[in-house]
């Protein structure tokens, strides 16, 4: 124990090393696992090769390359072409044997061991999925040291169960063979190969090295849709499998004098092993292995699994081609809007809300997911903006109305006119005043000129009030409508300072008087890289405003990682952006009504409605997959913000080939 302190203990990235070689390995892999573990404590403290701190597998924050100019579904269907020249060259061969799991069926998980998290969930047992591993490899061990073949049963692997665990092995076949059917799922593109080849009346056979029994197989196939094949070949019920290259001897055997080809993802079982016992091959690359470097696996491991296994197989089977903006909300959007709406969800159920207020226009997909989702609650999409929450709040805010329409303005070459007329005061030039102030409106407002233009707007500070009152009248009519009833309402916007939800509070209370409290719950808050970092902190801290993905308590690394500087506030936005205008303002018709006045809707309009499709397909396929265990929508807000965090990377270069797309408003608007 005092070497084992002393070599391996010491330092986790050591001890990480040394147990991935030496766990599990026969007698040779122990030597070498020796070998590697003195060579590491003389790069630690010879080399100085201090990354031996910490383990391989982690890392502070993931860079992944994706496609830039493609989409990642339109390049994986031109490398594995496309159903109808497969089925064509398929059909020259008198005999077509498929691969079981990742080629004809697929599982909606990033790793096929991802499937025993589910097992132990229902079987109630700690770290089942590891111990499940592990007691099939020493399974297999056992048997080559017995039998000479490595090839188990599903029964040959619970007996062990059973005996190290005391699950009763009964129970436990019984458990696995129904988690692994309720998961399983027919691959699209492979399934209409195969229906292509059944057309054709070509003899059909499937060939697995699986442990699995072959009634069970067979009855899963059918049930996902894939009939009439002749023969089942399974590795564990003929005691040889396709990786020695056996069990295509007995294909062979069985069909004399015929042609063949296999097709599979495995590059060794499926190709190598298939080609030297004389079958020709038809290679399909396995989803999840051909999207490793574009996933994030900085994420927990079920969340993360079910999320890799969920956007791999939609994107990576080959039967379809998706657009660039689709991938970007199926991909990017989808984790996090269904996790953002539970998260709503569960704070409106806690804290017994009478509504939900979805603000425009950010809400506007959250409101269209949520509905769906839960359609029993009280919900609106409310039009609002930060334009109007900053004109209506003049009278409590001051100096927010200020910074936001000039000082956040200035240098931006935006002439003062534009200023004023953004700000509805263009009338204001107009005044005797005027003159005095040496103002032209066309000149660029500065950093010279922005004091002389808030000296002259403070002046008439009264009149700037009395204009806005329409606005204010109708707001206030429109929104207490919305909240009739209500008692406790929350306001959801995508952040950061939270000023939208913080204005309708104050609003609803201090102008239009009503017995209303309103939280505000955003997706993100500013971060250490605004010049305002702590703007909201108070409601945070008081609980008037909470945050799902980050905030000054919480993902700290988030906080320091989210720079709006490299347009993250932007890429966030886009992905909630919507295809309904802009709202500039309220008003009240000659019956005392509200009137809602829109400026422009956003100038790609198809992109928008592309990026929100993939974000409800996203929902649609993980709940189709997970929607009976409710724990499966437990999504954190460091597991919704990593598939952005691990694409923004160093240079941004993908989300800024997105943006590109579109030329979204950006601030007070």
């Amino acid at each position: 124990m005092k070497i084992y302190d002393l070599l391996v203990n010491r330092h986790s990235g050591i001890r990480e090393r040394y147990h991935r070689l030496h766990d599990n390995a026969d007698q040779k892999g122990r030597i070498y696992s020796y070998a590697k573990l003195l060579e590491m404590n003389a790069q630690y403290y010879i080399l100085r090769k201090k990354d031996l701190d910490m383990p391989a597998n982690i890392s502070v924050y993931e860079d992944r390359k994706v496609p830039l100019n493609v989409s990642e579904s339109a390049k994986a269907a031109a490398e594995r072409g496309s159903a109808d020249k497969v089925i064509s060259r398929l059909s020259q061969f008198d005999v077509i044997s498929f691969d079981i799991f990742d080629t004809l069926i697929f599982r909606p998980f990033s790793e096929p061991t991802d499937v025993f998290f589910m097992v132990g969930e229902k079987l109630d047992f700690l770290d089942f999925k590891r111990i499940r591993t592990e007691q099939e490899f020493l399974s297999r061990r056992d048997k080559l040291n017995t039998h000479g073949t490595n090839e188990v049963t599903l029964e040959d692997i619970w007996a062990r169960m059973e005996k190290e665990t005391g699950i009763p092995s009964d129970a436990g076949i019984k458990t696995e063979l129904e988690t692994e059917s309720e998961y399983c799922f027919a691959n699209p593109y492979m399934k209409k190969i195969y229906d292509g080849i059944k057309e054709a009346g070509k003899t059909i056979v499937i060939t697995s090295d699986i442990y699995l029994p072959s009634d069970f197989l067979r009855s899963m196939l059918e049930k996902n849709g894939f009939t009439g094949f002749d023969k089942l070949y399974v590795s564990c019920e003929h005691g040889c499998s396709k990786s020695d290259g056996r069990l295509y001897k007995k294909i062979k055997k069985d069909y004399p004098g015929k042609s063949f080809i296999h097709v599979g993802d495995n590059k060794v079982s499926d190709v190598d092993r298939a080609k030297e016992a004389g079958f020709e091959t038809h290679y399909y690359p396995n989803a999840d292995k051909e999207a490793f470097g574009c996933r994030p696996y900085d994420m927990s491991p079920i969340t993360g699994g079910a999320y890799r296994g969920v956007v791999n197989k939609r994107l990576y089977n080959g039967l379809n081609r998706y657009s660039i903006e689709y991938e970007y909300g199926y991909i990017y959007g989808g984790l996090f809007v269904l996790g953002y709406c539970h998260f709503i969800h569960r704070y409106y159920k806690a804290n017994d809300m009478d509504k939900l207020l979805f603000l425009a226009r950010d809400g506007d997909i959250l409101k269209q997911v949520y509905e769906k989702l839960f359609p029993e609650d009280n919900i609106s999409y409310l039009y609002w903006s930060r334009a109007v929450g900053t004109k209506l709040m003049i009278k409590k805010n001051r100096y927010d109305y200020f910074k936001r329409y000039i000082y956040n303005k200035v240098n931006q070459s935006v002439s003062v006119r534009e200023v004023l007329e953004s700000m509805e005061l263009g009338f204001m030039a107009e005044k005797p005043e005027w003159k005095s102030t040496g103002l032209s409106l066309g000149e660029q407002l500065t950093h010279r000129n922005s004091d002389t233009l808030k000296s002259f707007l403070n002046a008439h500070f009264e009149e700037i009030v009395k204009a806005y009152e329409p606005q204010s009248e109708g707001a206030g009519r429109y929104i207490t409508k919305e909240t009739e009833g209500c008692k406790k309402v929350c306001a959801v916007d995508i952040g950061w300072a939270g000023s939208g939800a913080v204005a309708l509070a104050t609003l609803c209370k201090d102008e239009w008087g009503m017995d209303c409290d309103i939280t505000g719950i955003v997706a993100g808050t500013n971060t250490i890289h605004n010049s305002e970092p702590d703007a909201s902190e108070v409601f945070l801290q008081t609980g008037k405003l909470v945050s799902y993905m980050y905030s000054q308590s919480l993902n700290r690394d988030l906080l320091k990682k989210h720079d709006p500087n490299r347009y993250f506030n932007v890429f966030w936005e886009l992905l909630l952006s919507s295809q309904t205008k802009q709202l500039t303002g309220f008003d009240v018709d000659e019956k005392g009504e509200p009137l809602f006045v829109f400026g422009k809707a956003e100038k790609n309009p198809d992109g928008i409605g592309r990026i929100q499709k993939g974000i409800k397909d996203f929902v649609k396929d993980y709940v189709k997959y997970f929607g009976h265990k409710p724990f499966m929508f437990n999504i954190s807000g460091r597991d919704a913000y990593a598939p952005v965090l691990a694409v923004a990377g160093k240079d941004n270069k993908y989300l800024q080939t997105i943006a590109k797309k579109f030329d979204l408003v950006v601030g007070v608007e």
